[in-house]
């Protein structure tokens, strides 16, 4: 951390973290007559905080703070469970890691293995919900399964992995329905990040977007003012990995207004909206 400094005569720079006098013996500082530097040879998570330098002349004093987060690889995915296993299928469900790397979980990789090559394959990437249902296994195989999580900073270094294979069971073979009540993965709609109002340029194509989930996977519908937009060609509706997109051609002022997503599976509905206002080109 670098800052330029002035001040007759030389002035008393003071360095603090979290309201705390630093401790010199875990950073490093240079002060100069024209500057003060604080480095760090080996950022650890614990060097994230609050950092404040004061410059002080007799009974003058100007202040500078920042914050910094030192930031790493997450731990592994908790608790990961064999739910269920059915047909081709097999339920899985994890909680978030205990570490998470001070910085927020992104996502999660989601891998089989068959029992007899034990080769890893990625079903899932990038996945965010902590459940989920893994298709088109072949009969009579095992499988074991793992799960990385991911941050800002990559993959964790480990991965949870299942103590027990599934088994798929082959045709003709007596099925025996688990001891345990088959989990409902059932959810409504619910917006994970809402739609911001906007205020845009005439004639230049515009964006909305928002981030949804529910299983099963909702039906979208978008409106302008209460106007369904579904059979306008004017309008372009785009949904990857539960990111809701509506691309506005060219837009003019008349195109300003209400605009809302609605999203609607089995177990219920949920809507969101915000507003465009469309400026004319100077």
């Amino acid at each position: 951390l670098f800052f330029p400094l002035q001040g007759k005569p030389r002035p008393k720079i003071i360095w603090m973290k979290d309201g705390q006098t630093l401790d010199s013996k875990d950073v490093g500082i240079r002060n100069s007559n024209t500057d003060t530097i604080l480095f760090i040879r080996k950022a650890e998570l614990h060097h994230s905080g609050a950092y404040e330098v004061t410059l002080q002349i007799e009974n003058m004093t100007d202040k500078v703070a920042i914050t910094m987060q030192i930031i790493d690889k997450p731990g592994p995915p908790q608790n990961i469970k064999l739910v269920d296993v059915w047909g081709f299928n097999a339920a899985l469900e994890w909680t978030p890691p205990q570490d998470d790397g001070n910085a927020q979980i992104l996502g999660y990789t989601v891998q089989k293995a068959d029992k007899k090559t034990m080769e890893w394959y990625t079903v899932f990437d990038h996945y965010r919900r902590t459940n989920c249902i893994i298709s088109d296994l072949i009969m009579g195989n095992e499988y074991f399964f793992r799960i990385f999580s991911e941050n800002l900073c990559g993959l964790s270094e480990t991965a949870a992995t299942t103590k027990n294979p599934a088994y798929i069971q082959k045709a003709g073979t007596i099925y025996k329905p688990p001891s345990y009540k088959e989990h409902d993965f059932s959810e409504p709609p619910k917006f994970t990040h809402p739609l911001a109002n906007r205020s845009v340029i005439a004639g230049y194509n515009t964006t909305l977007s928002c981030a949804v989930r529910g299983i099963p996977k909702p039906k979208i519908f978008w409106y302008k003012n209460k106007m369904d937009l579904s059979g306008d060609a004017k309008y372009r509706m785009f949904s990857k990995q539960g990111v809701l997109t509506l691309e506005i051609r060219k837009p003019t002022p008349f195109d300003g207004g209400c605009y809302t997503c609605k999203a609607v599976n089995e177990c219920g509905e949920a809507e969101i909206e915000c507003r465009l206002d469309v400026r004319g080109k100077q």
